[in-house]
């Protein structure tokens, strides 16, 4: 048994109704979110404008903002959510850390310093929304070098201080430290640079062209083959290294799979789309307390579902449908996302005990 559900005993299975309900509900949810998605915006475009501009023809002006802009974005924040919400599974599970998450331990940061060492660093041609064939891979490649560099850090520092909160304290401290490197490297900077780089900063799903929002589907579903392959050591994992090389887990094999899945996930959306905040850490919490289980069989694909509605749903909120104002994203995700920490922590002290 692990002790740290809603209701203090967590089991590996759950009652096969009650979750194939829940994923139906969810699925449904989420087509329900991503069709809303892209019906929903600051302009007001009808019901039958929209399907006609999808399976037909009409008003170029109402086709460009659909298939151009609505449909694109809806799709990148289905990938975002995906892509955050999974590598926050496996963070959690790995730090046995209930509070881990690419955003909070830093592996955002990590991210954003190598997309800041590209933009700020070297050229104004490297800004996402200006990049083509090789810039592409440039900031990507910086992106996850600089998210995998962290998470081998945390993983050091937690191999050394086995007290959650202080692993969490260092780990705010650590993207503090990468804040201020990213400063400076703002404050050196030509005014354009800098200015891209902090719109950059507040998020944002529709500044992708094309071949960047291929590249991100790409990278997301190379991160989530070996996050999937991952499954059961993820379980093994979850009841410690010692249990887990015991049973015959190569313990050193399981990490770098995992690393490199969390890596690949968390480093391209912060690339493409900027750090984006909390959806990688309360995600799973909600889909432990939705499932009532710790079998990563459920939590994982559970996760993937409902990580793609969650960030569907603050995307629709962002837009503010009907109104000409635009809000930045990571406000959003940070009103959703922080109170189910709060809550997390407040309803049920003993959720460390999962950990």
């Amino acid at each position: 048994m692990i002790r740290g559900s809603a209701n203090n005993n967590i089991s590996f299975s759950a009652p096969y109704r009650r979750i194939t309900v829940l994923f139906v509900a969810l699925s449904f949810t989420l087509l329900i979110l991503f069709i809303l998605d892209i019906f929903l915006g600051s302009v007001n475009i009808s019901a039958g404008e929209v399907l006609r501009a999808i399976f037909s023809q009409t008003d170029s002006t109402i086709e460009t903002v659909i298939l151009k802009f609505r449909l694109p974005k809806a799709a990148i924040a289905l990938m975002v959510g995906i892509g955050l919400s999974l590598s926050g599974l496996q963070m959690q599970t790995v730090f046995r850390n209930p509070m881990a998450g690419p955003y909070v331990l830093g592996v955002s940061s990590g991210a954003s310093l190598g997309v800041a060492v590209v933009m700020l660093g070297f050229s104004s041609a490297f800004i996402p929304g200006n990049l083509h064939g090789p810039g592409n891979w440039a900031i990507v490649t910086a992106a996850w070098l600089g998210a995998g560099a962290v998470m081998m850090l945390i993983m050091y520092i937690s191999s050394k201080v086995r007290d959650i909160m202080t692993i969490l304290i260092l780990g705010i401290m650590l993207a503090s430290g990468i804040s201020a490197i990213v400063s400076i490297l703002q404050y050196f900077s030509n005014e354009s640079m800098l200015k891209s780089y902090v719109i950059w900063t507040m998020g944002s799903l529709g500044n992708l062209s094309v071949p960047q929002l291929k590249m991100l589907a790409l990278t997301v579903i190379a991160g989530m083959v070996p996050g999937i392959i991952s499954i059961k050591m993820l379980n093994a994992l979850l009841l410690g290294e010692n249990y887990a090389g015991s049973i015959g887990l190569n313990v050193r094999f399981s990490r770098i799979l995992i690393f490199a899945s969390t890596s690949i996930l968390a480093g391209s959306v912060t690339a493409f789309c900027g750090p984006v905040g909390f959806i990688g850490i309360a995600v799973p919490h909600i889909v432990r307390r939705l499932f009532k289980t710790s079998d990563h069989r459920i939590l994982v694909p559970g996760t993937i579902v409902t990580g793609g509605a969650i960030m569907l749903l603050s995307d629709i909120i962002s837009q503010l449908p009907g109104s000409e104002i635009v809000l930045p994203l990571n406000s959003i995700t940070s009103l959703i996302g922080i109170p189910v920490v709060i809550w997390v922590l407040i309803s049920n002290k003993k959720e460390l005990g999962a950990f």
